[in-house]
Parts: C-alpha cells; structure tokens; sequence
C-alpha cells in the first residue's frame, strides 16, 4: 500500500506514538485501510512523518496488542480481519452524576487511589469477552469453585513465580474480590484472641475492617525501614501486617535485614504469622524487582496478597491470597460453604488475558506510563529542592514529600485545597496519633500536564 500520510503535532499534549496509533486504526475501523493490507516498514514510515522508529513502533505494537494488526516475521505487519467492527469514542472523563459528590472548587486530585483509565485494554478485553461468550459453555452459569478457577489460580501462580519469586500451586491460592474478603477468611481461621499488628501509619481501611468484625489490633509505629522488631515484639501481636516492597504510604522498601529479622520473629513460635500485602509490586522504575518477603526462605508461615487493582483496574475487584499449608487444609475443612464471590466470565477472561500474553504487555506499557509521571512529578518538585524532598522509593503509584515551609501538615493540606489541589497528609493513615507533617501525592489518574499545572499551584500556595 501507499505510505501513510498523516499530521502529527509534536508540540501537542498527546504523545506522538499515541496520534499516529488513533489515525492508523480510524483509517481501519472506517475501511479506508483493508484487511490483509500490509503496512508500510516502520523505518519507511517513519521517515515519511519525519518521526523516530521508536514512535512507530510503539504505535504498531498498541494496535496488535488490540487485535487490529498482526506481525507476521520477516514479511512485515499486516491488518486483520475484524467481523462486526465495533466503532467508539476514546474514553473521556469519568461523568459523576451527582454533582453533590464533586467538590468543584478542586480541579486537580493527586489521590494514590484508581489507574491511567486511557490506558486499559478494552479492545482486547472486549474481544476475550465475546470469544468466550461465543463459545456457548454452560460451565459459565455454574458456581465458581470455592478457590476460584483452577486455570486462573495456576496463571498467578507462574506469575508470582517468574516476578516475585514466590514457589505456590495452584492449590495454595484462594480468589476473591478485594481484600476485605480475604481478611474475613483469616478472622474465621484464626482464633478470635489472635492479636494483629498493623503499620502506623498503614492503610486507612485496616483499622475499619478489624474493628467491624471485632478483631483484636494494636497499631505499631514503623520507621524509614517499615515495621521494627521491636515495635513487634511490644506489641505482643500473634500476627503482623505489612507492606514490606512498597510501604503505604511512606513508600519505603524494607531492607532485606529487617526482613530476615521479622521472619525470624515469626518462627520462633509455631502460631505466628505475617500477611504481606504486594499492593503495587509490579511498578518499581529503577534497579531489579524487590523479591517478595513470601519468596525469602523459612517463610512458610507468611500469608501473601495480591490484586489486579493497581496493575488493571480497580474495578475488576480480583484479589487473591496465598496460603500456608495448613491453613489451606483449615480452610477446605471448616469452611466448605464459602464460594468464590467473583464471576465465572470474569476469571475465565483474566485467564486467557494473562495466558495469552497481554497482561506482560500491558504491565511493560504502564510501568512506562508510570514512569514519564513520576519522572514528571518529581522533575516539578526538584526545581524548589531547597524546600521540597521527595521521600519514598522509585516505586509505585505515588510519593510522600517533605515541605520545609514552616507551615503544619494541617496548613499544607488546607492552602493547597484553596488554590484547588487536593493533596493527602499522612497522619490521616495513621491509626493513633503520630507527628509525620508529609504530603503523599498520588499520580496513576492525573495526566502529566495536570501534574504540572497543580504543582505549580502548590508552589504557589505553599511558597507565596
């Protein structure tokens, strides 16, 4: 075919990867470009628009991951045929419909909580949705098994194993739809005078969810290095909570000698346990992956948590739990009644989307995205370093700064609000009182330029 003619704005907002990918795959979606059409050679192209290789490629490689071209070696990238073409708009802003859940007056939220919603697969989503739905397979309307589907256990078994380091079967893992479920399994294998530790400050729903179902906790303050020994040993806890990769929300990662020492507290009696919540393993920007503290020797007795909310969508509610086996055999043993609370379609498409490979593509896509808005965030932040220090790992969805303006937490929080940035002092993690005076900004579902418009209006806030 022809070379592709099409105007791209390099001073625009919209990466030059994602213009010519919306051009190339309008032109096939409306069949100005056919199936079985070969495209023009990325080096081709890419000298016809005057752009990077780099910028090609990317483009070439979002629309095969969404099914509109296919790579073909040594010949080249061919268009696919697509039945019964569905045509829709990109993803605009989220609409709330009821304006009393807005706060107009804030035009920029820097919350850690949601993703980049540009980003998500629906395309491919959609088409591994009606492929199964096509298949007419009754199994669909029955009862999930009470672990979850066996298929989609084993895929985040392999998973874990190829980027945690964490050995488990299919048989260890149990599903869920959030973590709030998993924990009312822990409530009801353990027994009700086990005492918790959580971090502090830790997540905010922790203290909530123990104190709805009238379990025993006892906060434990953590230092840079997460939760102490010590702190642990005061406590007199049975079972400790922690988020060792990516600490929430300070954003510290524990050292590999405090972990080895709260295994070591663990072991040295028979009834102690650690829950380790994996939160936002998949984003680390810098260096090698932290191994799990589950894929640590003599960890036999720590509970591991993960989900595919930060990593997909928080609204697929898919959690999932590994377990000691002990524990597992108290499970199928005491609670045979419990089923998996999460659709049979749901898990059979996460199934096939992991199995097919799209989920590593898609991570690698994020964990890019991710990077150019911290770099971004913390590019913005860095021109006032004489009063602003970024505290926290290159890690996750967001970082804690440090303000040294004279102002209270209180007072940042405040002045940021009346210049319309929402911003989150950390003492509203804490479960009792505790003087931090940081700011945790989020950055997973703003866009770069809101980061640089709303931290510009931080400076102005907090600098005069």
């Amino acid at each position: 075919m022809e070379l592709l003619t099409f105007v791209l704005d390099d001073h625009g907002d919209e990466p030059l990867y994602h213009q010519l990918y919306s051009h190339i795959k309008r032109e096939i979606q409306e069949g100005r470009i056919d199936h079985d059409d070969k495209l023009p050679s990325k080096r081709k192209l890419a000298d016809h628009l005057g752009v990077s290789q780099n910028t090609v490629t990317t483009a070439y490689e979002q629309l095969i991951d969404e099914g509109y071209v296919r790579s073909i070696e040594r010949k080249g990238y061919f268009v696919e045929k697509i039945d019964n073409l569905l045509i829709y708009d990109e993803p605009k802003e989220q609409i709330i419909a009821s304006k009393d859940l807005v706060d107009e007056s804030i035009k920029y939220d820097f919350s850690y909580e949601g993703v980049d919603r540009q980003s998500f697969p629906f395309y491919t989503w959609g088409k591994i949705t009606r492929e199964i739905i096509n298949e007419c397979d009754t199994e669909l309307l029955k009862e999930t098994e009470s672990q979850g589907d066996y298929n989609l256990r084993q895929s985040i078994a392999d998973y874990l194993r190829q980027s945690r380091g964490v050995i488990c079967s299919a048989d260890d893992i149990i599903l869920s739809s959030g973590a709030e479920y998993l924990f009312y399994i822990l409530f009801q294998l353990f027994d009700s005078e086990k005492i918790y530790g959580i971090e502090n400050p830790g997540y905010e729903k922790l203290p909530f969810l123990f104190s709805s179902n009238r379990v025993k906790y006892i906060p434990i303050d953590i230092d840079e290095n997460g939760m102490t020994l010590e702190g642990v040993e005061e406590s007199q806890a049975d079972i400790i909570c922690i988020t060792p990769a990516h600490q929430f929300p300070t954003g510290s990662i524990m050292p590999i000698s405090r972990r080895v020492q709260l295994l070591n507290w663990m072991n040295a009696k028979s009834d102690r346990y650690i829950v380790e919540d994996d939160y936002d393993s998949e984003f680390k920007y810098s260096g090698r992956p932290i191994p799990a503290l589950k894929g640590l020797k003599n960890s036999n007795r720590v509970i591991y948590m993960g989900n595919f909310s930060k990593s997909l969508s928080p609204g697929l509610r898919v959690s999932y739990m590994v377990m000691p086996e002990e524990l597992m055999q108290r499970y199928r043993r005491d609670m045979p009644f419990m089923l998996c609370p999460i659709p049979t379609i749901e898990q059979r498409v996460l199934t096939e989307f992991m199995e097919g490979g799209y989920f590593a593509r898609h991570l690698n896509r994020m964990r890019n995205t991710y990077r150019k808005k911290r770099e971004t965030l913390v590019g913005c932040i860095s021109q006032h370093e004489d009063k602003f220090e970024v505290i926290g790992a290159d890690a996750g969805l967001h970082i804690t700064v440090e303000v040294d303006n004279g102002m209270t937490e209180r007072e940042l929080v405040e002045s940021a609000a009346a210049q319309g940035v929402k911003v989150y002092g950390l003492s509203s993690y804490c479960s009792r009182e505790r003087d931090i005076n940081r700011i945790l900004l989020g950055y997973a579902n703003i866009t770069e330029e809101e980061i640089e418009e709303g931290i510009e209006l931080l400076f102005r806030a907090w600098m005069g």
